[in-house]
């Protein structure tokens, strides 16, 4: 590993502040914190995938013991949706609940039924009769179909550059192929839940989310409410990994508590949060490579098809990898939606760049047994000097020195490059490499640093610790910025009373938060004066960086990294057993090195996780998902999960105003499933152009 010299609590190892609380069970998450007359609501799920309602008997429920309340679309609050939401987009309307009467897919909520306790609630739940009117329902997803249409998502729909035809006519090496990658599921441990509370016309909400402000903005907005009437939060989070925004359970708590004028709590099922949560949307990926002899790209086609909801479009911007990966003399990158009758996608861990990194890094490597040139040295051939689209400069590319390492460790000089050559037994073996990227940006977020009179300091901020080890980290950078020691700093995070902070998302926390309390704490100690009495209420000083944000240079800024894979695969059964693997990252100054070695080797147990069992199915004949559970969707387990390697690349950049961090909670995941399909390729000769790479497909290839 790397390291550039630093002192100070940034760069050094420290547990979390929070672990003796989270192991003794003194952390208290959103389903367990108390409240007098506590009622329980339980959602019910439309059990058809298009249609109308037609009638709910909701009378002999309400007789039932315990029962409170029958909420539906003929007597719910009234909801506004016609709104800009946070992330610049309007929500998804899924949140506003009961509404009326139409059933978009199977899943979608149409009725909360609150009782005294959850075990009454569910018990009603179950017994609610609900009729409807069928339609005809699709959840047909392939690349054929006419009903495409680009869309721009977070980023535009397009980029094009070049004669691309005449580049790919001209290519001395060719490739085209096409990629697909399933619907997934995020299934964080903790489920989402939420406790709403009214209190002289003030709503109070306690909850399982990545950012206070974000829910505060949505619930203030659904229910026309001053946002200054509205408080969230959410002290402890057992994961989110971009599920956790704003979702159907937490408004229809809100409407609960309004209209029983009691505290409600919501708590979503697991079989619930594989509807209600989000998810990744499913793929289909058409990449073509034109190359000179020896591998530089003359022409880049990345086209992404993902599915959508009818209700509200997200998309899966899986085509945006390469707009930053590689450069070409002719570079078009496209992505395209369908709508369907399912839930809405949404954000999930390195949306676009763990499936774009699939296709890109698979068909690179394909293209590099075409022209005969080593992988990593293909990719570093095609190391572009600027952005590939959008010309700007880079902010910090060291993903050469990534492959470097990652060679030297991985010891990639001895590979022979023929596929098939090496065994173990009854094992073949094969060894795959690729390359990640993810955006490091920055947004807007408010801070308090206050210096208390015994000495020590607290901060404020409206961040999430959504179970990365961010309180930690923040405490290491604000006692650094105060030049005092880590014990000396409480942070208290996750309560929108806090102000306006950027949410656990995009990998832009850390980096978002760390400015503000930076900036917060360098305005302090410019009030302190040694030998000054701190009055009892200490001093207080808050920090925006709202303009800074905005005055910030346009660059190119994001994480790099290199993944490499040893397989063994068994031909006779189909089994593929990862043996290793090895990432190397440069994103920037590593704040706390014990919790970000964990979030590299999380997202790279994901990605083997991605390579070759995540899958989620849906049952075309009623619209929902077969199994949906932790049962019939599988995860990786520990037999799967090898001695993971991380290390990385600190790379420092005295000009960044954010003190040189970027994010790390995604780039893990990202090219980890493609390196795990190029070995599976170098054991077998066999190419997976699918995932999951389950036995049957290991099978069917080898028997081919």
């Amino acid at each position: 590993m790397t390291t550039a010299v630093r002192t100070g609590a940034v760069g050094t190892g420290h547990v979390r502040v929070e672990g003796r609380d989270k192991v003794t069970g003194a952390a208290r998450y959103a389903g367990e914190i108390p409240f007098a007359g506590l009622a329980h609501g339980w959602l019910v799920l439309s059990t058809v995938a298009r249609g109308r309602i037609t009638d709910i008997d909701s009378e002999p429920v309400l007789r039932m013991p315990g029962v409170l309340a029958v909420l539906d679309h003929r007597n719910a609050l009234p909801l506004t949706t016609d709104y800009v939401g946070m992330l610049g987009t309007a929500p998804d309307p899924t949140c506003a609940v009961f509404q009326n009467d139409r059933v978009p897919h199977r899943g979608w909520p149409v009725a909360l039924v609150v009782a005294e306790t959850p075990e009454q609630a569910r018990e009603a739940a179950e017994a609610l009769a609900v009729s409807y009117t069928r339609e005809p329902h699709d959840v047909g997803f392939d690349a054929d179909r006419p009903d495409t249409r680009p869309a721009d998502g977070h980023m535009p729909a397009v980029t094009d550059k070049g004669d691309l035809e005449a580049e790919l006519a001209a290519g001395a090496v060719v490739l085209e192929a096409e990629y697909s990658t399933p619907e997934e599921h995020h299934n964080p441990m903790e489920p989402h839940a939420a406790t709403a509370r009214w209190e002289d016309g003030r709503l109070d909400v306690v909850d399982s989310n990545q950012g206070a402000t974000w829910v505060v903005g949505e619930l203030a907005q659904l229910f026309s409410l001053d946002p200054a009437s509205v408080r969230v939060r959410s002290e402890h989070v057992g994961g989110g990994f971009g599920s956790k925004g704003v979702r159907a359970h937490q408004v229809a708590a809100v409407m609960a508590a309004a209209v029983l004028d009691r505290p409600v709590r919501v708590v979503l099922t697991r079989r619930q949060m594989f509807t209600l949560a989000g998810h990744r949307s499913p793929t289909v990926q058409r990449v073509r490579l034109a190359a000179d002899a020896d591998g530089r790209l003359r022409a880049l086609d990345h086209r992404s098809l993902s599915r959508t909801s009818t209700v509200h479009e997200f998309v899966e911007p899986s085509a945006g990898v390469a707009r930053v990966m590689y450069d070409a003399d002719a570079h078009h990158t496209e992505n395209r939606v369908v709508s369907l009758d399912v839930p809405t996608p949404t954000w999930m861990r390195a949306p676009g760049e763990a499936p774009g990194s699939f296709a890109l890094e698979c068909a690179l490597d394909e293209l590099a047994e075409k022209a005969g040139v080593d992988p990593v040295l293909l990719r570093l051939r095609n190391e572009p000097e600027r952005g590939p689209v959008s010309g700007l400069p880079f902010a910090g590319r060291n993903l050469r020195a990534c492959f470097e390492l990652g060679a030297r460790r991985f010891d990639w000089a001895r590979r022979d490059p023929r596929p098939g050559r090496r065994r173990d037994g009854r094992w073949l073996l094969g060894t795959g490499t690729a390359a990640a990227s993810f955006g490091a940006g920055a947004a807007p977020s408010t801070a308090s640093v206050t210096a208390e009179a015994d000495g020590s300091f607290t901060v404020r901020i409206a961040a999430a610790d959504i179970g990365t080890g961010a309180r930690t980290a923040l405490t290491l950078v604000a006692a650094d910025a105060l030049d005092t020691a880590p014990d000396r700093v409480q942070v208290r995070l996750g309560d929108s009373a806090f102000g306006p902070a950027m949410i656990a998302g995009g990998s832009m926390g850390t980096r978002s938060w760390s400015w503000a309390i930076t900036a917060a704490a360098a305005a302090l100690r410019e009030r302190l004066v040694p030998g000054q009495e701190i009055p009892p209420d200490g001093i207080t000083v808050r920090a925006d960086t709202t303009e800074a944000v905005a005055a910030l240079a346009q660059k190119e800024r994001h994480s790099f990294g290199a993944q490499f894979a040893e397989v063994a695969v068994d031909v006779a059964t189909g089994e593929v057993r990862v043996r290793r693997m090895l990432g190397v990252f440069a994103a920037g100054w590593i704040v706390n090195p014990l919790t970000a070695r964990g979030q590299f080797i999380g997202g790279m147990v994901w990605g083997i996780s991605m390579a070759l069992h995540e899958e989620a199915v849906r049952d075309p004949g009623h619209g929902g998902l077969v199994g949906a559970d932790l049962a019939g969707y599988h995860v990786a387990a520990h037999a799967d999960v090898p001695r993971l390697e991380a290390e990385w690349i600190e790379e420092p950049d005295p000009d960044d105003p954010a003190g040189g961090i970027k994010g790390i909670g995604e780039i893990g995941i990202v090219g980890a499933a493609a390196a795990i399909a190029n070995a599976v390729w170098h054991a077998t000769g066999v190419r997976h152009r699918a995932l999951p790479i389950r036995p049957d497909r290991v099978l069917a290839g080898h028997d081919a």
